[in-house]
């Protein structure tokens, strides 16, 4: 059971989140992330805040059906399939710090690169690289960050066609995420109170719901300049978490 305080702040950071995603296809999870990490432990934020996801994209990808990229979807999915199998294989556990770090670094080369090496998403080999990229970052820290965005924010795509195709991808990779951490969940001692699930896909859906007359209202203009700067926001914020948790790691050497 979780306390009446607990619940109210779930349900609104949920519905926030949900509302901001559903504008932007963006943000909203990561900061989602960070609310359950500081609330429950990592095993049960992971699976709480996948199937929030799954429910806040599963339901953007119905509303905005006729507007997604069926075959960048499918490009996505078999880079992050490699990604996948290679993971568990070479069973690789990055440095946390490093692996921020890096997001951060990535996100700005990605949007200051010229047009013609900018990664982009229309492109089949940079929608492979994506899936896999994206995909390895999903099983480390939980989110891909900007990174994913990055290969969106660059492409022709008009505000409709990438926030219906970004999630139809991530509804996908979210549901990866919640079998991968629902087996450590399964077999260690923390659980998630079944009214936390009620709370996840309800409000989930009704901020999602909430966004689509923004997302009608606003032009493609501002959406791709609203999310370059939420970018650039957002890939400051793990670039400067990363170099605090390395700078933390060196003084306890």
């Amino acid at each position: 059971m979780i306390t009446l305080p607990i619940a109210v702040a779930l349900a609104a950071s949920i519905l926030g989140t949900s509302f901001l995603s559903g504008i932007f296809g963006m943000a909203g999870g990561m900061i989602l992330m960070g609310i359950l990490l500081a609330m429950m432990p990592l095993a049960a934020a992971m699976v709480l805040h996948g199937v929030t996801q799954m429910a806040s994209n599963g339901w953007r990808a119905w509303l905005w059906r006729a507007h997604i990229q069926w075959r960048m979807v499918a490009w996505y999915a078999a880079g992050g399939v490699i990604a996948a199998l290679a993971f568990f294989a070479a069973q690789v556990v990055p440095s946390k710090p490093v692996t921020f770090i890096v997001l951060g670094v990535l996100s700005f080369i990605g949007l200051l690169l010229p047009s013609r090496f900018a990664p982009n998403i229309v492109r089949r080999p940079d929608a492979v690289a994506c899936g896999a990229l994206c995909t390895a970052l999903q099983f480390v820290a939980g989110v891909s960050g900007p990174i994913f965005d990055v290969f969106f924010v660059r492409s022709a795509l008009d505000r409709k066609d990438i926030v219906a195709t970004k999630a139809a991808i991530q509804t996908l990779g979210h549901f990866l995420k919640v079998a991968y951490f629902g087996q450590l969940l399964a077999a260690g001692t923390a659980e998630i109170a079944p009214i936390a699930m009620i709370l996840a896909v309800s409000f989930a859906v009704a901020g999602t719901q909430l966004s689509r007359s923004v997302l009608d209202a606003i032009s493609d203009a501002q959406f791709t300049s609203w999310s370059r700067g939420l970018i650039v926001t957002i890939a400051s914020i793990y670039l400067v978490h990363g170099i605090v948790l390395l700078a933390s790691e060196q003084e306890l050497i």
